[in-house]
C-alpha cells in the first residue's frame, strides 16, 4: 500500500512531528531572510536552521521511502 505525504501526516506521529519542526524552522528562516542586514548571531542561526531543516527533510524522506517500499517496512 502506498502512502501519500498527506496520509503520513494524518497517521504517522513521527512524520507529523518532523513536518511541524520543519515548518517552524522555515518560518524563522523566512523572517531572517526578510531582514536587510543580519547580525553575526543571525547569520549563524540562519546556517544552523538550514542544516536542521535539511536533516528533518532527510528524515521525512526516509519515512516516505519506507512506506513506498513495503518490503523494507515489514518487521522481521
Amino acid at each position: 500500500m502506498l502512502f501519500s505525504r498527506d496520509q503520513l501526516l494524518a497517521s504517522h506521529d513521527e512524520f507529523r512531528r518532523l513536518a511541524q519542526e520543519h515548518t517552524q524552522y522555515a518560518q524563522r528562516l523566512d523572517s531572517l531572510t526578510q531582514k536587510r542586514y543580519l547580525t553575526e548571531d543571525e547569520k549563524l542561526e540562519e546556517v544552523r536552521l538550514k542544516k536542521l531543516k535539511l536533516r528533518l527533510k532527510d528524515q521525512m524522506e526516509a519515512i516516505e521511502r519506507q512506506y513506498r517500499n513495503p518490503a523494507q517496512h515489514q518487521v522481521a
